[in-house]
């Protein structure tokens, strides 16, 4: 069950330790982009001994080797992200989910001509999803 997340520490030359593979299987199981409490409240229930220090300890050292990337679209609100490759992000400001969107960057290329080494691109859409759009044609 861990062994995925046993490789990807490993291959970030990362000390393997429980606390770690469950907030990696979490984060992979649940692409929402969770908050540290939600990752926090969902894992206690398994856990209760565990702290929310540990859970933010955790997430900062993932995030430091870049296996997950951390994403702030409203406010200061850090959101977490099991993906790490280049995407964007669409913020649906009715229910405050938060969609990953494939999309391409042409400007990396022409960034990266010029002399610079791009290692992050952050693209926000805001707006409503088509759930909530749906939900608003189905009250009218």
């Amino acid at each position: 069950m861990f062994e995925k997340y046993v490789k990807i520490l490993k291959e970030h030359s990362m000390k393997v330790t429980p606390q770690r593979l469950e907030v990696l299987r979490y984060l992979d199981e649940h692409r929402t982009h969770p908050t540290v409490e939600i990752i926090y409240m969902a894992l206690k229930k398994k856990n209760p001994s565990l702290s929310k220090t540990t859970v933010y300890n955790a997430l900062e050292a993932l995030e430091k080797q870049g296996i997950i990337q951390s994403i702030t679209i409203s406010g200061n609100e850090h959101r977490y992200d099991f993906r790490n490759d280049i995407h964007h992000h669409f913020l649906c400001k009715k229910c405050g989910r938060i969609f990953d969107i494939d999309l391409d960057c042409p400007y990396i290329e022409k960034v990266s001509n010029s002399g610079f080494k791009v290692e992050e691109v952050h693209g926000y859409f805001k707006g409503i999803c088509k759930d909530c759009l749906e939900r608003e044609i189905n009250e009218s």
